[in-house]
């Protein structure tokens, strides 16, 4: 997989590519999230839903376990699982919810602007609007993956990538919303495209990794 990597700056509105008529859509948020800066990872949290997903969970997995110590440090969580990234992200039940933590999500996005069913559990929860804007300050840092595919998108003359992500859009704002630190800039890929946008987004983000 050798292209060049699709990054899309956040803006204050960020929502053009995702209707008001969608099931994912969210409100526009007036603040941007820090970036981590200097912050010195120590785990990582990889979440993903669905078979797709979770292949390139494994390759993210593959680059990082070394630059943190081994596979103790490294934890797959299926978005299905909502008693595990609950317990690890946001009530620190496992000791994982901290600045040092970085929680990686592949958030794919299907039919109709969708999350995957493994998926859908996990985008739930964060979209809840119940939640303080305090829910993630000061706990994991956080790096958003999508996968989406073009190909759904008939009725479309002219595509990319930012016009199949929907779900890693808005989860990327909710979680910025809630009080999140950004880790690295939203990567987005397309299937049609053989998802050539992963490689360089995984290498991007172990180099901040790295510091």
């Amino acid at each position: 997989l050798n292209s060049h990597l699709l990054l899309f700056p956040h803006r204050v509105t960020l929502f053009s590519c995702v209707p008001s008529s969608s099931n994912y859509s969210l409100l526009h948020y007036p603040r941007r999230a820090k970036m981590a800066s200097s912050t010195t990872i120590q785990d990582i949290v990889i979440l993903h839903g669905g078979e797709l997903s979770s292949d390139v969970a494994n390759k993210i997995a593959a680059v990082v376990t070394p630059l943190v110590g081994g596979s103790a440090h490294v934890h797959q969580i299926s978005m299905s699982k909502s008693k595990l990234f609950k317990s690890a992200l946001v009530e620190d039940t496992g000791g994982l919810a901290k600045p040092t933590t970085l929680a990686i999500f592949v958030a794919q996005t299907i039919e109709n602007e969708a999350p995957t069913e493994d998926g859908g559990a996990c985008i739930r929860f964060f979209k809840r609007r119940t939640h303080p804007e305090t829910l993630m300050k000061d706990k994991v840092n956080f790096a958003v993956l999508g996968l989406g595919d073009t190909n759904l998108l008939l009725d479309r003359q002219h595509t990319s990538a930012k016009d199949c992500n929907q779900v890693a859009q808005a989860l990327d704002l909710r979680l910025e919303a809630l009080g999140g630190t950004r880790f690295c800039d939203r990567g987005e890929s397309d299937e049609r495209s053989g998802l050539t946008e992963v490689e360089p987004w995984i290498a991007l983000l172990a180099e901040k990794i790295k510091g």
